[in-house]
């Protein structure tokens, strides 16, 4: 769950081992945990916060009955979860956020600072980086056969700010305050989402061009994204979808 909204990166998590597949839904299991207990209710129809994370499990193909038993476990939850964000520098100056959902700050803490010392250019203080991104609600529709110019006016008359159109999807962006609505509007209509969520959208991006950086950043990235406690981790790097390495 990183990047901004890169087709590949999507596709490479959809087809993601079984590992990597659990840990994802650990993560969206906690965040259902926290929605439940902040608005109340396991239940999504006077819940916001927790359709949004309904929302993102279903992207992220967890099956429904993963969801009902996240649902019934987040209601009987008794463990207390602490958001924190991190930010920090990756090889050549690539801007890394790094968004934790965790029981135990100390742990998480250390972590993220070894990450960084260790694969990047360190941990820095809050407001580094995140001055070079912007918080919108994203939509990724997987192209198909779906005509462009319908999908695109939908989306607009939803109430959507932005509609980009690739090869293989459509991107559609929202104001975070409007992004619930124009989902569910989406949905009603019968679209499908192979992304559902709010990101941190970088306002520019750098390309790499140095093997031992990218390697370096590659393995700073993944290392956070491994971390039960890493719910999302946000960065500028243009060119990822092109390291093989």
């Amino acid at each position: 769950m990183s990047g901004h909204s890169k087709w590949n990166n999507i596709a490479k998590r959809k087809g993601a081992n079984d590992a990597k597949k659990a840990a994802i839904f650990t993560k969206i299991g906690r965040k259902m945990a926290v929605a439940i207990k902040e608005g109340g209710s396991n239940n999504p129809d006077i819940n916001a916060k927790l359709r949004d994370c309904i929302a993102e499990a279903k992207a992220n193909n967890v099956p429904n009955d993963n969801i009902k038993r996240m649902l019934d476990k987040g209601n009987q939850s008794n463990v207390s979860y602490e958001a924190n964000t991190y930010e920090g520098y990756g090889p050549s100056g690539i801007a890394v956020i790094c968004e934790t959902l965790t029981d135990n700050r100390n742990r998480t803490v250390a972590d993220v600072r070894h990450y960084f010392d260790k694969y990047g250019a360190g941990l820095g203080n809050a407001g580094c980086v995140s001055w070079q991104f912007e918080q919108k609600g994203v939509l990724i529709i997987e192209r198909g056969e779906l005509d462009e110019d319908e999908t695109m006016m939908v989306a607009l008359d939803a109430g959507a700010d932005d509609f980009q159109a690739d090869e293989d999807c459509f991107q559609i962006y929202t104001s975070p305050e409007d992004f619930s609505a124009v989902r569910d509007t989406l949905e009603q209509a019968g679209f499908e989402f192979a992304q559902a969520e709010i990101q941190m959208v970088p306002s520019n991006t750098i390309t790499l061009e140095n093997e031992e950086d990218m390697a370096r950043l590659r393995k700073l990235l993944d290392a956070l994204e491994d971390n039960d406690d890493v719910q999302h981790v946000w960065h500028n790097w243009e060119n990822e979808d092109d390291y093989e390495g």
